[in-house]
């Protein structure tokens, strides 16, 4: 059995890592913005899960092997869970009732 398990090379990982969160922010600005999912939060849920899993794996990678694990690398992954439910929850929360109001009235008059 080989000590080191490799998915990605460490440039590429490191690349991925640093390119995903900026996507994954830029989607959930929109999903509020258009209020997409907020009928569906188990499914977003879910999305958040596994792009979490996928962005620690990434994040593990970095230095080249994504097995054996630095004692780091748990404190990396509970941050980065951490702060997808953080965004999670902001993504599924309403706005303040003055704007929500304000856009509902602008639906109607059709502008």
């Amino acid at each position: 059995m080989p000590d080191r398990i490799i998915f990605v090379d460490s440039l590429t990982a490191a690349t991925l890592s640093g390119i995903l969160p900026v996507l994954l922010l830029t989607l959930a600005g929109e999903l509020r913005r258009t209020r997409y999912m907020r009928d569906k939060p188990g499914l977003l849920a879910l999305f958040f899960f596994a792009f979490g899993a996928v962005e620690t794996a990434l994040v593990f990678s970095i230095d080249g092997a994504f097995y054996p694990f630095q004692w780091f690398d748990s404190c990396v992954g509970i941050i980065i869970y951490g702060l997808l439910a953080l965004l999670l929850k902001l993504s599924l929360l309403e706005g303040s009732g003055e704007v929500v109001e304000e856009e509902e009235e602008e639906d109607r008059q059709g502008l």
